[in-house]
């Protein structure tokens, strides 16, 4: 399971803003180290969230426990009857990288984009550099 995950934190969210979508919230938060910051949107109905929570975001490349890729969609690994990384995830999100910046010192920015739900990370290089994949599952439980 862990050669799946390339990136595994609990953030604090720090805000919540779902004044400009109906069933859209964008969440703020920060790592227990304060070394990340992250901005997410979310669909809310699904993943409901309020400031002062504390969730786990997993980042991955398979929903496989074994670390295998899937052999079929990913649509339908949950229909195979198979265990999966999902099945321990509240809300889980298929998408694509899209890109890479330097930010300040040895940190670096991150931007995926889940059919429109982007996310944003930033922080140091050492912890975000295993994101460097096209395509990512990303996973959220309330911690």
């Amino acid at each position: 399971m862990a050669d799946a995950q390339v990136f595994e934190e609990t953030f604090t969210l720090t805000e919540v803003n779902n004044e400009r979508y109906d069933r859209v919230s964008r969440i703020f938060g920060t790592s227990a180290d304060n070394s990340l910051t992250m901005t997410l949107d979310i669909n809310h109905e699904l993943f409901p969230c309020q400031q002062g929570e504390q969730i786990q975001m997993v980042l991955a490349t398979t929903l496989n426990l074994d670390g295998t890729k899937e052999e079929t969609s990913w649509r339908n690994v949950s229909k195979q009857g198979t265990t999966t990384l999902a099945d321990m995830y509240d809300y889980v999100c298929y998408g694509k990288n899209y890109r890479f910046e330097d930010g300040d010192g040895d940190t670096l920015k991150y931007f995926a984009s889940f059919g429109g739900l982007l996310l944003y990370i930033e922080g140091p290089f050492k912890k975000l550099t295993g994101l460097k994949i096209d395509n990512i599952y990303m996973l959220l439980k309330h911690s």
